[in-house]
Order: C-alpha cells, then structure tokens, then sequence
C-alpha cells in the first residue's frame, strides 16, 4: 500500500470523512494532448470512469485557470482517467460557469438479458461497458420504485446483483481486463416522456454499497446506448436522467460507430468548499474508521 492509498483511507474514513465520500487524485496526462489526468477512488478503491467527476474537474480547471476560457463561449478540457481520454467542454456566460458536457470514451453492449437470481426472484439484466461495467435493471422488475424512502432495500439489491454478475463473460471488457468486473448496478424507472424524448429516474449502486448522488455521468452513457439499442432513442432525442436526489443530466447519442456508442452528457458541478484535512501526530485513529 503506498502513500496515495493511505491518503484515500484517511479520506474516506469517519472522523475526517465517511463512506459515501468519493474524490480524485489528479496526476499528469498520459502526454501533452490533454491538460490533466485524474486517478478516481471511493471507499473500496479506485475506479476505471466517473462522468461526474469528470464534468467537476472540467470546470474547476476552468475556473481556477488552468485551461484558459472565454468569457462567453466553451472551453474543452481533455482529461486522462483510467479507462482513456475524455473531454469536459465547460460553458460560460459573461464570465460565470452556466454547464459543462462531457463527452464519454465509445460505451459498448456486451450482454442484453442476463438473468440474475435475486432474493426477489430472478430478473433480467441488461450490461454495457462505458469506461466501467454497468448493470442495468428496471427497479420494478424487483418490485422496487426509485425513492429516498426506498433507498435501503435499493443498495441492497444492487449489492446483490453486483455479486451474482462477478465474472460473467459480459462483463469482460472486449479489449481490455483492466477495465472487467461489474462496478455499478444502474436500478431505474421510466418518468413521462419530455417533449425532447424519454426521461428515466435512476440509482447507482457501486462498490460495497455506496451509491451515486448524481445521475451518474458514466453510467448514463450506459443507459444511452442501451436505449438507442432498443430504438427508444432516436437520432436528435435526448434522455432526460434524474438521481435519487432530484438533480438531472441531460444525455445524447452523438453516433454509433464501431467502437460503440459516442455519448455525451450535460449538466452542472459546482464548488462546495475548500477543505484542509489534518492527521495528528498523537491521533488515535491515524486510519480512521468506518462503521
């Protein structure tokens, strides 16, 4: 274990932070074709993608001057995250941050309809890779609905279904083992169409039970080219996506081409706070703890 992992613990650990904390680490680029590059981790460890995180690093490298921006207009900020090269086109308006897209590496369907013995029956599963591996499952097939109140038995059936797809030949990605595993189980339900196209609600649980504040940036790419797979997606549409905690991503298909699906998607990420973390030399819990 080296120094950035005992660094991510003390992160992710009670009483400097807790477990449904999820951060980044930002390294040097790959080479000089991008501006930064970001090493993504969570309680467990570390992950291949986060779209999110992704968006907020584009606008921070943005508002902190790192990549130079227009007052008003769009600034690309290429960013190098495990899975490859990304980009975070931050727009502004009279010298204020108003969005960001993010434009994913090409997300690719590997199985459709994987049944999963779960404790409320079996179920079917759909799985596509977009920079990490994701389940997808409508939340009703489980009897399930997409709510705060329902969130607990949520987590656990993501947990569940996380478990049972452990080196199931679809989530094996077609070119690279570094990138297999199933990292998020995607539980979602359909919302009225907008007049742009379909509108879903969802919850991400990744991990060993955390779950996705935000609509999740890369695991929306997943359900893009899932549904412009099934045709419920058609060019020019947009899937309106919306988290367990109201926010919204607004997501489209760019094309479809040999690699996979080219997606992007947009919203907001916004600065909370400036934090200086301490470790006592006489600290009792130099690691932390989770409960």
């Amino acid at each position: 274990r080296g120094p950035l992992d005992d660094l991510r613990r003390l992160l992710v650990r009670e009483p400097r932070g807790h477990s449904g904390m999820y951060g980044g680490f930002v390294v040097p680029p790959d080479d000089d074709g991008a501006h930064l590059g970001v090493l993504f981790w969570h309680k467990d460890g570390y992950s291949t993608a986060c779209g999110h995180g992704t968006m907020a690093l584009g606008v921070w490298a943005v508002e902190e001057g790192l990549v130079t921006a227009p007052t008003d207009g769009t600034a690309r900020v290429r960013i190098d995250v495990p899975s490859g090269r990304v980009t975070a086109t931050v727009h502004r308006e009279q010298g204020g941050v108003t969005g960001v897209t993010f434009r994913n590496v090409p997300t690719r369907v590997t199985a459709r309809a994987v049944p999963v013995a779960t404790s409320a029956g079996t179920v079917e599963v759909d799985l596509a890779h977009a920079g990490a591996c994701y389940a997808s499952v409508p939340a009703a097939r489980l009897g399930l609905t997409v709510d705060r109140a329902t969130l607990p038995r949520l987590v656990a059936a993501g947990r569940e279904i996380r478990s049972a797809l452990a080196d199931h030949p679809g989530s094996r990605h077609p070119d690279n083992p570094l990138l297999s595993g199933v990292y998020g189980v995607i539980l979602h339900e359909d919302l009225p169409d907008t007049p742009e196209g379909p509108s879903q609600r969802n919850v991400t649980v990744f991990a060993d039970g955390q779950f996705d504040r935000s609509p999740c940036g890369s695991g929306t790419s997943a359900r893009l080219a899932l549904l412009a797979e099934d045709g419920a997606l058609t060019p020019g549409r947009s899937l309106r996506h919306e988290s367990i905690a109201g926010t919204v991503f607004t997501g489209r298909v760019v094309s479809r081409t040999g690699e996979g699906t080219i997606t992007e998607i947009s919203g907001t990420a916004h600065r909370t706070g400036e934090h200086r973390f301490v470790l006592h030399p006489q600290d009792d819990l130099p690691e932390g703890f989770l409960p």
